[in-house]
């Protein structure tokens, strides 16, 4: 049962990821995806709201315990802002290096993303908005589980 459900969640990863990829290539809007998402504001309550969704993930907030919240917000707002084309230089530490020694399995990164997407939800932004989001946050997987 096992190797079913790990095959199950490796089809699902790889359906996650193709329409990632199928989403951000048919994206017609040509506004960047900083104004989409807001702009600084927009980021700063998609970041608020992101961090209230971790607070309740029992799955993900013992990754959080030890925190610094304030730096959290902070750098997350920049990464936000700068992969969206925004005029933000992303300034914090490599994900590499954030995540090494946190153990972040499937499971875990996945809850991250459904609370992710559970935040953009909660203020209303387009899906595909959240899409072309996901798409540019996607890559950085293999720098986040098993590290």
């Amino acid at each position: 049962m096992q190797a079913s459900f790990k095959l199950n969640l490796n089809i699902v990863i790889t359906i996650i990821l193709a329409l990632c990829i199928y989403g951000c290539s048919t994206v017609q809007n040509n506004n960047r995806l900083f104004e989409q998402l807001g702009g600084h504001d927009g980021i700063a309550l998609l970041t608020g709201a992101f961090i209230e969704q971790i607070q309740y993930d029992k799955d993900v907030m013992p990754y959080f315990l030890k925190t610094d919240v304030a730096r959290f917000r902070e750098k997350f707002i920049e990464q936000i802002c700068m992969i969206s084309e925004g005029p933000c230089q992303y300034t914090g530490d490599t994900m590499e290096d954030v995540h090494t020694g946190m153990d972040i399995n499937e499971h875990h990164f996945n809850a991250i993303v459904d609370d992710l997407i559970m935040a953009m939800d909660s203020i209303d932004l387009p899906t595909a908005t959240q899409n072309q989001l996901l798409c540019l946050l996607a890559p950085m997987r293999k720098d986040i589980i098993y590290r």
